[in-house]
């Protein structure tokens, strides 16, 4: 298949380059101008012409010691050819800029904010460097991106943390510590860190929706490891307005750290001490996505994980958050 392919590519450009030669020469008039602006030989120009007049059982120039003139068979194939050629250099250029990245869409999938923290950063280094690509963060639950993933509707999907997941690909990017946030005037927020054990007679408030469901089965098995069984109030609130609840004193509610870059009145967020509250992050995407503007984008992920070079806690298992 693949000598099939290259066999076609070389016809292809065999004639691409006749092509080119007759268009420059009847542009030029000469033979040699033609040359010169194409960086062949004038003999090499003459020659292809004849092999492509041979081909075509006519003549496309008349000869004379002052240059060349197209015939009126080669003024028809010069004006029939010469969009056809420039579309055909128009799609390889275009080819190009979309495999090096320079040109479409990377469509990112989040249950979290990214106000701040590694994914934040890395939009934003990916957008610097990649101009062109349009990128589309959206928001969702664990499985609606799954699903979307394996329908190409999504690129890459970041969670907190990740199980194998069959027909998908993952890479550890980074770890937040998780914290509670609770209103200002709370008694816990004079504090500087927090255990679970001092929040069992909270009142923990979460979104009905996601990531909403997450966070609940969170809440349980963590504080469940200090013999801790706090009440769970789900909320029909998404996360900014469960925040503002928080805010308005209505209960805590755990989040990651890069809602610390989220600046809400009455706000005050908590970090847990312990190291099982800090959450990986994966990232997830199948393997079968051939958009290169993903490629670059988990490229650029790889080096930013490996190099711990953007922000985020160290990189730990196992995984708390599922």
């Amino acid at each position: 298949m693949a000598s099939h392919v290259n066999e076609v590519s070389a016809i292809v450009d065999y004639h691409m380059r006749h092509l080119r030669i007759v268009l420059a020469t009847a542009d030029h008039r000469s033979f040699r101008r033609a040359a010169l602006s194409l960086g062949q030989h004038p003999s090499c120009v003459s020659r292809r012409v004849r092999e492509l007049e041979d081909h075509l059982g006519v003549s496309l120039f008349e000869r004379c010691t002052s240059g060349v003139s197209p015939t009126i068979a080669g003024q028809r194939f010069v004006e029939l050819i010469r969009p056809a050629v420039l579309r055909i250099d128009e799609a390889t250029r275009g080819a190009g800029s979309a495999g090096r990245a320079e040109i479409g869409t990377l469509r990112i999938g989040t249950i979290v904010t990214i106000a701040g923290g590694f994914l934040r950063r890395l939009v934003e280094i990916y957008c610097a460097k990649y101009p062109d690509v349009a990128v589309d963060i959206v928001d969702g639950g664990r499985d609606e991106h799954l699903a979307a993933i394996r329908m190409r509707e999504l690129d890459v999907a970041f969670f907190p943390a990740a199980n194998e997941i069959s027909d998908c690909e993952t890479i550890a990017c980074w770890s937040e510590r998780v914290h509670i946030a609770l209103a200002d005037g709370h008694p816990l927020s004079r504090r500087a860190s927090l255990d679970w054990n001092e929040l069992k007679d909270e009142t923990f408030i979460v979104s009905k929706f996601e990531p909403g469901p997450e966070v609940h089965q969170y809440i349980v098995r963590r504080s469940s490891d200090y013999g801790v069984h706090p009440l769970i109030i789900p909320k029909p609130s998404l996360q900014e307005t469960l925040m503002n609840l928080v805010a308005l004193g209505q209960g805590i509610t755990p989040v990651v750290a890069s809602w610390r870059a989220v600046r809400l009145p009455g706000l005050t967020l908590r970090p847990l001490r312990d190291c099982a509250d800090i959450v990986p992050f994966h990232g997830i995407w199948s393997p079968g996505n051939d958009n290169p503007a993903l490629r670059r984008f988990l490229s650029l992920s790889r080096a930013a994980a490996k190099n711990n070079s953007l922000c985020g806690e160290p990189l730990r298992n196992p995984d708390p958050w599922r």
